[in-house]
């Protein structure tokens, strides 16, 4: 690996800055960071998820340019169980809810690549005890260093010159104005990894610029004087001074140098902007280089091996030894499953062909992408892109292409990449899946499937005290296994009629349970009846580490609990289902996973949603919510049952009543529901949508290449099932006619012949603001109405007006005022607050009607009036910033009020899209702006500066503001032992990485300033004279 390239690490996103082609559609580790001495790789995760925090400016992967323009070599899809943590950072698609889906889990249990506990976390925790070594605390380093000088800026500039990096420093002057030291700089630091990724790439063109300026004068100098080395321990904090040379020789060179190196005002500008946002010097440990060194030449020979036609596939499948090193020590994975050793040595995945392949839970498919992955990250140089269950990133796996707006989305994605690029490679994997040979012709894609599991399913069936085992080869599909044995008392009957207590008991605490119950609150009440019913023994069981959770639990409520919690923690049970906001989520699967509790009551969502298997799986009744049970749902629940490398067995139990009985046996016995195109019946999220985005883009302007594309659909491929009276021809024409009919697109007409004529279109304003905004084009003109209306009287003594503007359409229809406190928060507000009610056509006399059941004769807009009550739960919670008092008011769970505000942040983002894009709405730009900071922190004002640093919530936030770190120039200049000290409960890592995150935003804030000044320098294309002038050249 050539020195550059070790040094651009995964989270690096640089504007306009020209990418390598995309080599596979993945989120997951690369090169750097299975690169032994790596110190960064938290801090460059949590960089990644400041990224994504930054709600404006997100746009769904189906519409985005960049995914079609890159040229993707490798698209793999679906994956492994959900990261909780990274559904708590992910921004939340607006309007969807608590629809949560996912792909099952792989071959370690509860490992998860992408958690803050992952394998690559651990290799980070196992370096830092590398580096603390006393063998790796001493080094020297050479610097050489250059000063620079312009009429312009008159602040010297130092530029250090170490391996491939190069480091902008300010000399005392500057220092000295900021009034901050910078950080000093530790022996045996590899502080390599402290330089944020978008800090490398800045050190990495700088030294490019540099190099040949530099060369005469490098050739003159003594690098073996002893004034021009500086041993690390001396190292003053921000500053390298150079002994003046007074010899005659070396003042021509310097002016010479100093000729050479005269920039243009914007570099120096450039420079000046980063002063502040300046990073360590860069120091090497030798061993350091020695690893390197070895990796690369690993890697090297790994590239040669999967370039060349043999069969010897390197030290790991194509992969550096170091790779397998670190799997068998940090998750004991010595040797791979047979399958999967098959299938990454199939001919098609070799030949880069695409492939579907297809297991039951818990085979150890996301081992395999992980593989795939880094083959081609480590080997082929090429990025890669993941598509994650929709909770995560986009919600889809690849049997879910045939469920709603989530499969039409995903199909959408899938086609226009095969559409533009030959070259991509699908790689798609899935539990689920039976008419796999369309999805085979869709794909392109050759299929391999097994049924391996690592751990042993026995399927259960409960009727009264009986317990009966499937077997497919019995003449009723199931034969007798046992009774159940346990003494109820008549109160307990009465409770638990369901026998759930003898069920679990027989597993906890000593292994861990779930039980799938039909609804949230038949969760509640499950976890607190069996809590009610356990003898105090269980009480005992890890009490400290219980307490722990509970301790946990206030702290991240300010304060508050749950009481339902409160009772059954202690008893090592919980609930767990979306009511839950996500840190409390979080916090509780991170309990169940180290065993800190051992039972969930959850519904059906964890089953697709995070990876949390366990010993039994108890189904509470065939049903979700009301209706009843599918195949793909009943398989995708009984899979978490069994934990590969714990438990040798995996048990789940259905339990059903006799009315039930001949239901369930079909159930059990019918093969897998097919998969289906959506693409047609979510007719504005998706064939509309998918139009609006091929002309948008240029994909596909005119009616035949459109045509020719829809055929390369899934829903293409299954047009003779899923059309029975017009033709896909007649259904491309009608949705170009009513996009066309909303203004969204304009039709020109072009004739080729007298006898031939082509329809080409091209998207209108309105049209791309839609696309742009990526706003449902079933909200479009709705969205354009209520923003035009606006602006005859917006209403901006308050927030209440804008909040309206950017609450979500397809939320209000889950609203459900309760009037009495619709009425109550109404009578609170401001008389400029009640006129905003006013002007939307919702008064107090209608609210004090519906509170107190008297008939309505005016007719309201429902609604109106529903989206205004969101409003006021969205205004009160900007205005309290507290989730459980909002909560509380208007009697709301927690996590629908945290799905309500995530929704909201998104929209407002989408709507600041859509203004940006027409000139009318020019007023609502930088008010939105604002508005989706606000809406995303959810936090004072004076905080959110403090926010935008990855790390950092709202409670960290207000320990740094009144420590007196209140902007980023203040935390990217602090001193990580300061802060140590002055912040309460802060780690040495977590403060570099608060440091590196807050460096790292400065440097980001300058590249924009740096490119409007490269923006007002540049010659403008229609100068007067500059085509005569070029013309007299010519």
């Amino acid at each position: 690996m050539d020195e550059g390239g070790s040094r651009i690490r995964r989270r690096v996103s640089l504007p306009k800055r020209n990418r390598p082609s995309l080599g596979c559609i993945f989120v997951a580790p690369t090169a750097a960071e299975l690169e032994p001495g790596d110190e960064g790789k938290e801090e460059e995760e949590m960089v990644a998820e400041n990224r994504r925090r930054k709600t404006a400016g997100v746009l769904p992967v189906e519409v985005q340019p960049l995914l079609l323009s890159d040229s993707p070599e490798c698209l793999v899809l679906g994956g492994g169980d959900t990261n909780p943590d990274l559904l708590r950072r992910m921004p939340t698609d607006r309007g969807v809810g608590d629809q949560h889906n996912d792909s099952e889990e792989d071959m370690f249990g509860d490992y998860d690549s992408f958690t803050e506990n992952s394998f690559i976390a651990q290799v980070d925790d196992l370096e830092q005890k590398y580096m603390q070594l006393p063998e790796h605390k001493k080094h020297a380093t050479d610097f050489a260093t250059e000063n620079l000088y312009s009429e312009s800026i008159k602040n010297k500039l130092s530029i250090t010159t170490i391996g491939n990096l190069t480091e902008l420093q300010t000399d005392k002057h500057t220092e000295n104005q900021s009034g901050y030291e910078g950080v000093t700089v530790e022996p045996g630091a590899d502080l390599l990894y402290d330089v944020p990724s978008s800090q490398a790439i800045y050190f990495e063109n700088l030294q490019k610029s540099s190099n040949d300026l530099g060369n005469c004068s490098m050739k003159e100098r003594d690098w073996k004087s002893s004034s021009h080395n500086t041993v690390n321990e001396e190292l003053p904090h921000n500053c390298i001074e150079q002994p003046q040379q007074n010899d005659e020789a070396s003042s021509k060179v310097r002016i010479s140098s100093d000729m050479n190196r005269r920039k243009s005002i914007k570099d120096h500008l450039k420079s000046a902007m980063t002063g502040n946002a300046k990073a360590q010097t860069p120091v090497f440990s030798r061993s350091k280089q020695l690893k390197d060194t070895l990796l690369s030449e690993e890697i090297n020979v790994a590239k040669k091996t999967i370039e060349s036609s043999s069969n010897d596939l390197g030290p790991f499948y194509s992969l550096p030894s170091k790779v397998r090193d670190l799997y068998a020590q940090f998750k004991g994975i010595e040797k791979l499953y047979e399958w999967q050793h098959t299938c990454l040595t199939l001919n098609s995945v070799q030949e880069g062909k695409n492939l579907i392949y297809s297991l039951p839970t818990s085979g150890g498919k996301t081992l395999v992408a992980e593989i795939l992955m880094l083959q081609e990250l480590l080997c082929c140089r090429k990025d890669v892109l993941m598509i994650l269950p929709y909770v995560a990133i986009v919600q889809e796996k690849l049997h879910m292409i045939g469920e709603g707006s989530r499969g039409a989305t995903l199909e959408m994605t899938l086609a226009k990449i095969l559409y533009t690029s030959r070259t991509t490679q699908i790689i798609g994997m899935s539990a689920t899946l039976n008419n796999v040979e369309d999805l085979q012709k869709f794909l392109q894609a050759e299929y391999y499937t097994s049924q391996f599991r690592p751990v042993e399913l026995k399927e259960y069936l409960k009727i009264n005290d009986t317990i009966y085992e499937i077997d497919s080869k019995a003449e009723n599909g199931m034969t007798f296994s046992r009774l159940l044995n346990y003494k109820y008392s008549d109160t307990l009957k009465k409770m638990d009629p369901d026998h759930l207590v003898a069920l679990v008991t027989e597993v906890i605490p000593n292994y861990s349970c779930l039980v799938f119950c039909p609804s949230k609150k038949n969760c509640e009440n499950v976890a607190e009846m069996i809590c009610k019913f356990l003898s105090k023994e269980y009480l005992k069981h890890k009490e400290k580490e219980k307490c722990e959770v509970i301790k946990n639990l206030k702290n991240i409520g300010n304060g508050n609990l749950c009481p339902v919690l409160k009772r059954t923690i202690p008893f090592g049970v919980a609930y767990h289902h979306s009511g839950l906001t996500s840190d409390e989520r979080k916090l509780l699967e991170e309990a169940y996973s180290t065993g800190v509790l051992c039972l969930f009551t959850c519904t059906s969502t964890l089953a697709a949603g995070v990876n949390l298997p366990a010993r039994r799986v108890i189904l509470r009744a065939p049903y979700v919510a009301k209706e009843f049970l599918k195949r793909n749902q009943y398989k995708q629940m009984i899979g978490r049952a069994g934990r590969a490398g714990i438990d040798t067995i995996g048990e789940s139990i259905l339990i059903l009543q006799e009315k039930d009985k001949q239901q369930v046996l079909e159930l059990i016995t019918r093969p897998l529901e097919n998969c289906y195109s959506h693409l047609v019946q979510e007719f504005t999220k998706g064939i509309q949508t998918l139009f609006l985005s091929l002309i948008g883009l240029k994909i596909a302007t005119n009616l035949d290449d459109i045509y020719h594309f829809m055929n390369g659909t899934f829903f293409g491929v299954q047009q003779k099932i899923l059309l029975k009276e017009k033709s896909l021809w007649e259904i491309t024409v009608e949705s170009l006619r009513y996009l066309t009919e909303k203004g969204l697109l304009q039709k020109d007409t072009i004739c080729k012949s007298e006898e031939e004529i082509q329809y080409n279109f091209h998207i209108t304003k309105l049209g791309r603001a839609s696309f742009k905004g990526t706003i449902d084009l079933a909200y479009c003109d709705i969205l354009y109405r209520d923003l035009k209306k606006g602006l005859e009287g917006l209403v901006l003594e308050s927030l209440l007006h804008l909040i309206y503007l950017t609450t979500p359409y397809d939320l209000v229809s889950q609203s459900n005022p309760d009037w009495m406190i619709y009425f109550r928060q109404f009578s609170q507000l401001s008389p400029a607050e009640q006129n905003v009610a006013a002007i939307l056509g919702v008064s107090e006399s209608f609210l004090g009607k519906k509170a107190s059941g008297q008939a309505i004769r005016k007719k309201v807009d429902k609604d109106v009036v529903n989206r205004l009550y969101l409003s006021f739960v969205l205004y009160t919670l900007l205005k309290e910033t507290n989730i459980w008092t909002v909560s509380e008011k208007f009697n709301m769970p927690r996590g629908y009020i945290q799905n309500l505000l995530t929704g909201a942040a998104s929209f407002s983002s989408c709507v600041l899209h859509f203004c940006e894009e027409l000139e009318e709405f020019w007023v609502y730009r930088a008010l939105l702006v604002e508005l989706t900071k606000k809406l995303t922190y959810c936090v004072k004002a004076e905080l959110i500066p403090l926010m935008e640093v990855t790390g950092v919530l709202e409670g960290r936030a207000r320990q740094l503001y009144s420590a007196g770190y209140k902007s980023l120039m203040h935390l990217a200049n602090a001193n990580p032992e300061v802060l140590i000290k002055t912040i309460d409960h802060l780690s040495r890592r977590q403060a570099k990485q608060i440091i590196a995150s807050a460096k790292m935003l400065l440097h980001e804030k300058a590249e924009a300033l740096q490119e409007e000044v490269e923006e007002l320098l540049r010659l403008p294309s229609d100068f007067p004279g500059a085509v005569a002038s070029s013309t007299d050249k010519a």
